[in-house]
């Protein structure tokens, strides 16, 4: 059975399904820097396991958010890159780090916040 024919019938419950699990947003968020391979993907996200990387990249192609392409500079490979509707999602993403960061010193917790470089490496020039 495909993942989108499991989501839920409720726009905001259907949102939340979309990007639920630990590094849909940060493939997203990675992704915004523009096409990547996978093991550019790999490098930049501190501890994702490849198989992990790849069900998700999967989970966020088949909901439209990311699309696969050949490599255009070589004859092999494939990059990843956000969609349209991935590109859509860029100010929402921004908007739930802000509110994130609101939540965490609300309930006096700014002690557990991670900086983003905690996870996500910059991209290689």
């Amino acid at each position: 059975m495909k993942i989108i024919k499991r989501l839920p019938g409720l726009p905001v419950e259907r949102a939340l399904g979309i990007l639920s699990g630990r590094w849909k947003a940060v493939i997203l968020h990675v992704l915004g820097d523009g096409p990547q391979r996978t093991c550019e993907l790999e490098k930049r996200i501190a501890g994702i396991p490849q198989k992990v990387l790849i069900e998700q990249l999967r989970a966020l192609e088949e909901h439209g958010l990311v699309s696969r392409r050949p490599m255009v500079a070589e004859a092999q490979g494939i990059e990843y890159l956000l969609t349209p509707l991935g590109e859509s999602l860029r100010p929402i993403l921004e908007s739930l780090i802000d509110w994130g960061a609101y939540h965490a010193r609300e309930v006096d917790e700014v002690h557990r916040l991670l900086p983003c470089e905690a996870v996500v490496q910059a991209r290689a020039r």
